[in-house]
């Protein structure tokens, strides 16, 4: 069972039915998080660098708009949406996207410190960062396991 789905146990049974009226194809964050993986190589790749800087930063927005706006309006839903969904057949469930949003968020915070620190001239925290980021984008990307979305669990049992 995926982290999204998990999700949907911690609800309850009135708010589970609005989750898979408005859920999300759950491969949707997978394939955000292969493109944000191969994003984050290319960023430790040119660490130290303009080039980068800029990554890091490109990366951190769309970090936020997935954040704020919502995981189905970023450029990557859009894409998947476009171009691989069809592709595919239907899911066989769909899933609550409060946690990937959540998860957005923690990618944006860590993003964020990569950011701050490559424009501060410390390369070496803004690797360890980015290196963070890509463990996590890479355990969801490969074993659709996010550990953003698990963090998210964790404060609503502690919060509920």
């Amino acid at each position: 069972m995926s982290t999204q789905q998990s999700a949907g146990r911690v609800a309850s049974a009135g708010a589970r039915a609005e989750t898979t009226q408005a859920g999300i194809d759950p491969r949707g964050p997978q394939f955000n998080a292969a493109v944000t993986m191969v994003v984050l190589v290319a960023i430790l790749a040119t660490a130290g660098t303009a080039l980068g800087t800029v990554l890091t930063a490109a990366q951190a927005a769309l970090f936020v708009w997935g954040a704020t706006a919502g995981v189905t309006r970023t450029p990557h839903a859009r894409a998947f949406k476009a171009l691989v969904r069809p592709r595919l057949s239907a899911p066989d469930h769909l899933e609550d996207p409060a946690p990937p949003r959540f998860a957005q968020a923690v990618g944006a915070v860590f993003t964020a410190v990569a950011l701050v620190a490559f424009l501060a001239g410390g390369t070496v925290v803004g690797e360890i960062a980015i290196g963070l980021a890509l463990v996590a984008a890479t355990l969801n990307a490969v074993f659709r396991f996010c550990l953003g979305c698990e963090l998210y669990l964790v404060i609503k049992r502690f919060t509920h």
